[in-house]
This record gives structure tokens, sequence and C-alpha cells, in this order.
């Protein structure tokens, strides 16, 4: 493989890292303003009394629940998304690492070829 085709390897798989990592951010983003939604509603339910009505939307009817189940579900939600928001944080950081790795090996490799054309001109 010649150096030109090997940079251009090199490159695509950069161009690629990046990409997986814009996407683990935009998740991350939509992760974060469901947590800012479910906390939200979380200090809705706080204040409420415990005789107060809540309804949840089902489709396109409204169902009258208990608010002991609504708080439930909110909680379970929001731990769902702390754990999804960990595990992303997790993936955006090994893709970055990779990244570095990868930029590094670019760095790497555009000097070596530069080594070697001064040395073949010299």
């Amino acid at each position: 493989m010649d150096a030109q085709k090997q940079l251009q390897a090199l490159s695509d798989d950069f161009q690629q890292l990046q990409t997986e990592l814009e996407g683990l951010v935009d998740a991350r983003q939509k992760l974060e303003s469901q947590q800012q939604e479910s906390q939200g509603v979380q200090n809705e339910f706080a204040q409420l009394d415990d005789e107060s009505n809540i309804y949840k939307l089902v489709g396109p009817v409204l169902l009258k629940q208990e608010k002991s189940d609504a708080v439930m579900a909110v909680n379970g939600r929001l731990e769902f998304i702390e754990k999804e928001i960990k595990r992303i944080e997790k993936e955006i950081n090994e893709k970055q690492e990779t990244a570095d790795k990868k930029r590094g090996e670019i760095i790497q490799f555009q000097s070596q070829v530069q080594q070697q054309q001064a040395a073949a001109s010299a």
C-alpha cells in the first residue's frame, strides 16, 4: 500500500470516529433534555398533595393515575436516563481516546513520510 492510500485509510478511520462521536454527543444531549423534563415533573409531583388528580396521556386518552404510581414511573424513568447518560459518557470517552490515538497515528505517519521525502531529495 502506498503512502497516500495508507494516509487516506487513516483519515477515513478518524473521520468515522468523529461521526460516531457526534452521534453519541447528540444522544447524550437528548437524554439530558429528557432528564430535565422528568426532573421538572418530579418537582411538580413534590408540590402536590396525595389527593391531587394526576392524569397520564395514553394515545388520545387521559387516564387517571394514582400519585404513587406516577411518582414511581417518573423516578424509574430518571434512574434509566441516568444509567443511559453514564453508559453514553463511557462510550464517548472510549471513542475520544480511540480518536486521539488515531490522530497520533496520522501525525506520526505524516512525519515519517516527510522524513522519507527529505531523505530521498537529499
